[in-house]
Formats: structure tokens, C-alpha cells, sequence
């Protein structure tokens, strides 16, 4: 079953064997190349792009083609979803890490946890590279899976390569489509990032500078949460 859904001020602290993470939006910032690269096809397509960015982000590019254009040959979408690839992929202008995002990947180099993106890995490599993030060891990428987020498969193969039950993993999610996938697979999900609110995970944070991670005597993972960040001024 989904995992429940809370209020986004508890629990204070959620504890995990394995942690799983999204790229786009929840460790790396994209949002200016995304939002080039689909305005311009939404506008060649007749579309409106605002439109056409509200359901972008989290699924992989013939997923989204799928949705905005239902009536269209699959082929077609795959073809130009592989033209879409090769230009997100030479263009990183504007790639930064998610604030909070290295001192994040710092604290958990160590713990068991994944990259699960809708991104092909050399996208996933150009992206990683651009922000100075440390790439995950296991990785789950668009290659490795049958069906794109919202389906569940690739946070369950994320757990599967970690040796991990699925409700012993927490998920890092920004998007509709990431957080009903991280929920659909029965694990808690953390939602980064102003998208995420509205989609209903687990507990909500505005970004990763929010989250403390620990590791227990039990080789278990803790991730605590702030109500503020750690540079606020005191009140």
C-alpha cells in the first residue's frame, strides 16, 4: 500500500536503511534548461507552455509527449524524446545544485543510497558534473527501466540493487509524478522544493539545507529535519 501521508511538521525525524534519490528539481537545479528546451517544443507543437511545464518535471520526456499529445504514435514520441536527450544533455547553462545540495551528497557518501532519475545517464553525468555533485554508485536511470515515473519500478529497482526493503527506504522527491512513484512503491517520501508541497509526501522541506542525515550504531540513516535553516537569525 502508499506509504501515508502526514502533516509536513512531523515526524521530526524519519529513520531508513537506504535512502533514494531524484536529480532534477530535489539535488540539482534544471529548471532554466528545462524550461528552454520544452518551451520551445511546445511552442513548434502548438501548445501552450505554460501548460506544458506543469506536467514536465519528474517523468521521462515520451511520457510528458504522451500527455500533452495522447493521440500521437509512441514511435514518434520515443524519436523525438532522443532529439530532446541530446539537447538538454550538450546544454547545462544554468545547472546548479539544489541549495544544501553538496553538504548532502557529503553526509551520505558514505550510507547506502541511489540516484533513481527519469534522466539517461549520460544526461544524468552532464548534469551531476555541471552542479559538483558526486555521482551514487547505484544508479537507476531512464535505461534501466520499462515505465517512467509516475510507475513505481524504478524506486523498486533502487531498493533492490541496495539490498533494501521497500519500507525501509525514504525517497527525495520534487515532483507530482516522483512523489505518487516513491508512494506507489510503499516507502515515505521527503518532497523538496516548492513543487513538491501540493503533491502530498510524507513531510516537506523548502530544500536540502532543512535535513540533517545521521548514521545509527545499526548502520541505520536518520534524517532530521529543521523548521528553519541553519543560518536563520535567532529570534
Amino acid at each position: 500500500m502508499p506509504a501515508s501521508t502526514t502533516t509536513t511538521t512531523a515526524p521530526a525525524v524519519l529513520s531508513a536503511k537506504a535512502l533514494l534519490l531524484d536529480m532534477d528539481g530535489t539535488i540539482v537545479n534544471s529548471d532554466a534548461v528545462v524550461e528552454r528546451c520544452w518551451r520551445d517544443w511546445a511552442v513548434s507543437h502548438g501548445l501552450d507552455p505554460e501548460e506544458a511545464l506543469k506536467v514536465v518535471h519528474g517523468r521521462q520526456g515520451y511520457a510528458t509527449m504522451a500527455v500533452l499529445l495522447p493521440d500521437r504514435p509512441m514511435e514518434v514520441n520515443l524519436a523525438e524524446n532522443a532529439e530532446m536527450l541530446a539537447r538538454e544533455t550538450a546544454d547545462t547553462d544554468g545547472v546548479v545544485p539544489v541549495a544544501g545540495a553538496p553538504a548532502f551528497m557529503a553526509a551520505i557518501g558514505g550510507l547506502p543510497h541511489a540516484l533513481v532519475t527519469s534522466a539517461d545517464a549520460a544526461l544524468a553525468t552532464a548534469r551531476m558534473t555541471a552542479a559538483a555533485l558526486p555521482m551514487p554508485r547505484v544508479r537507476v536511470t531512464a535505461e534501466s527501466v520499462g515505465a517512467s515515473k509516475p510507475d513505481p519500478e524504478g524506486f523498486l529497482k533502487g531498493a533492490a540493487a541496495l539490498g533494501v526493503e521497500p519500507a525501509d527506504c525514504i525517497v527525495f522527491e520534487d515532483s507530482a509524478a516522483g512523489i505518487a512513484a516513491g508512494r506507489a512503491a510503499g516507502m515515505r517520501v521527503i518532497g523538496v522544493g516548492p513543487r513538491a508541497a501540493a503533491h502530498g509526501p510524507t513531510v516537506h522541506v523548502p530544500d536540502l539545507t532543512f535535513l540533517d542525515v545521521t548514521a545509527g550504531p545499526d548502520g541505520s540513516i536518520h534524517v532530521t529535519l529543521r523548521t528553519e535553516r541553519p543560518d536563520a537569525p535567532a529570534r
